[in-house]
């Protein structure tokens, strides 16, 4: 079944992603429908759980750009560390489409992970990279934007987070997507077969 961008409120969102321990073809070709789906989508990032698998993975692409290859990453088992500097700018999420608020991260950060060949990435990235991968970073934690908002504007945002949760409330009921003890055990299978 092809890969599909699931939506807030979503479970796996939620759901703190489990290291990956092996790399095989079909991890390859996940990653090349998550590529397809970020641009298709007109993504920077997207991660593993935002298509519903339950592993510590993302890809990147500042350009935003399909034809700017050379600007792709993908990212196994990322770990952060000595962020520096703080700066406020707007955020979006494939997963909550339309909704956008300024948050705060991070202008410079230090990241170790592996590409899909083994080999360790590992250095600083600064200003936009640095938003993304600690964008994407998050979602493996569980942790969406929306939960790195003040009072004030997760009440402006409350109006249209209650229309997805009330979206996936009625596919729920009418069965187009299967229930949360079901969801749970599939992501525990997907678990086992990599991590």
């Amino acid at each position: 079944m092809p890969l599909q961008i699931i939506q807030y409120p979503h479970p796996t969102l939620r759901h703190r992603s489990k290291p990956l321990r092996r790399v095989d073809a079909e991890l390859r070709k996940l990653v090349e429908e998550m590529f397809d789906l970020m641009y298709e989508h007109e993504g920077v990032g997207l991660a593993a759980n935002q298509v519903d698998l339950p592993y510590r993975l993302f890809i990147a692409n500042p350009e935003g750009n399909p034809d700017a290859r050379e600007s792709e990453g993908v990212f196994i088992n990322p770990v952060l560390s000595a962020g520096r500097g703080l700066a406020e700018d707007e955020e979006g999420c494939l997963s909550i489409p339309g909704l956008r608020a300024p948050v705060t991260r991070n202008t410079s950060i230090k990241i170790q992970a592996y590409d899909l060949d083994g080999n360790e990435i590992s250095g600083e990235v600064t200003d936009f990279m640095a938003r993304i991968v600690q964008h994407e970073t998050d979602h493996l934690d569980g942790t969406l934007f929306i939960d790195r908002l003040g009072p004030a504007q997760a009440l402006d945002l409350r109006d249209q987070l209650e229309e997805f949760e009330f979206a996936f409330q009625s596919k729920l009921e009418t069965g187009e997507l299967p229930n949360a003890d079901d969801m749970a055990k599939r992501l525990r299978e997907l678990e086992q077969l990599r991590t």
